[in-house]
């Protein structure tokens, strides 16, 4: 992956371990990030299970698991929202941890019941 992808303001804002708490990463995303590599679409050096092993090992990052209650409140996002279930899993997950999604995707950037940064 490469850092420089990120924007100036995501950027800026992992590199200082003083401004935020902590990061927090949705159960889903793992899956997403292997699929983007098993569909082509995303690049990595070495072995995918070995590169998700390490990135875990990064100082106040913390998965957050998929509870029954993230489960539920994807199902019930207010309209208007997409139909990518991953997506819908990473809003209710930020909703219920009361976190900020970074993310490039227009879709959740453009969606007003998601707090976001790019």
């Amino acid at each position: 992956m490469k850092p420089n992808r990120l924007s100036k303001k995501v950027r800026s804002l992992i590199s200082n371990k003083k401004a935020y708490e902590e990061l927090l990463i949705s159960a889903i995303s793992p899956w997403e990030f292997c699929k983007l590599i098993e569909k082509g679409r995303l690049g990595i050096i070495g072995n995918p299970k070995e590169w998700l092993s390490a990135a875990f090992t990064m100082p106040k990052l913390r998965l957050v698991p998929l509870t029954p209650g993230i489960a539920y409140q994807s199902t019930i996002l207010p309209p208007p929202f997409h139909n990518d279930p991953a997506d819908q899993i990473i809003v209710a997950t930020a909703q219920d941890q009361g976190a900020t999604i970074l993310t490039k995707d227009r879709l959740m950037l453009d969606y007003r019941e998601a707090s976001t940064l790019w």
